[in-house]
C-alpha cells in the first residue's frame, strides 16, 4: 500500500503540518552505537521547499541527533495520523546542524514562535518520500494541549542557566560523540 513520492507537493505539505507530533530517528556509524528515536512537536517544524524541511531544535536532556547529524547526517523523520484516516509518512535524507548566527538558522528560526529554549535548527536535504497504511496505529485523541515545559523551564534558568545545562547535558552523546 505504500507509495513514493518524487518530492513534498502542497497537499503532502498541509497534511504534515497538520500533525501535531513527529519522531526523528538516527543513529551513529558504529555498530555497537545506539539508534535513537526522538519524538517532536509544536509549532517548530517546516516544509521548506519539495526536497528540504527543517525544524526548531529544543534544549532536551540529551543530544543524540544533533551528534549523529554531524557524524553521518543520516535521518529519517516520521509523521503519522493518530486520526480516523490512518497514514504514516517518512522522510529519509541527509540532516545539518545550523548553530545561531547562521543563514539556515535565521531562516528556520523566522518561522516559528520565539523560544528561549532554542539551541539549534535542523534542516534535511530529503532524498525520499515514501508513505505507508498506518493500519497499525492506534486513532486517539491528536491534541488535547500543547507542553510549554520547554519554555517556561528555559525562562526559569535564563540565558546563563540555559548555557550551562547545555554544557553539563549536551556535551556529548550516550555514545560519546561530540555534541555541542
Amino acid at each position: 500500500m505504500g507509495k513514493l513520492f518524487e518530492a513534498i507537493d502542497d497537499k503532502l505539505q498541509r497534511w504534515i503540518e497538520a500533525q501535531p507530533m513527529w519522531f526523528i530517528a538516527t543513529a551513529p556509524l558504529a555498530a555497537e552505537g545506539r539508534v535513537n528515536v526522538s519524538p517532536r512537536g509544536g509549532d517548530s517544524f517546516s516544509v521548506l521547499g519539495p526536497h528540504r524541511v527543517g525544524w526548531v531544535d529544543f534544549t532536551g536532556s540529551g543530544i543524540e541527533t544533533i551528534a549523529h547529524l554531524r557524524e553521518n547526517g543520516r535521518i529519517c523523520v516520521m509523521f503519522t495520523s493518530f486520526g480516523q484516516r490512518p497514514r504514516i509518512v517518512r522522510l529519509h535524507g541527509q540532516g545539518q546542524v545550523h548553530l545561531p548566527g547562521t543563514d539556515a538558522f535565521q531562516e528556520v528560526v523566522a518561522l516559528h514562535p520565539s523560544n528561549p529554549s532554542t539551541r539549534a535548527v535542523v534542516t534535511v536535504d530529503v532524498e525520499r518520500v515514501s508513505d505507508s497504511c498506518g493500519w497499525g496505529v492506534p486513532v486517539m485523541n491528536v491534541l488535547t494541549d500543547e507542553r510549554d515545559l520547554i519554555r517556561r523551564n528555559a525562562e526559569k534558568k535564563g540565558p546563563e542557566g540555559m548555557e550551562a545545562y547545555r554544557v553539563q547535558k549536551n556535551t556529548s552523546s550516550v555514545d560519546g560523540l561530540p555534541g555541542l
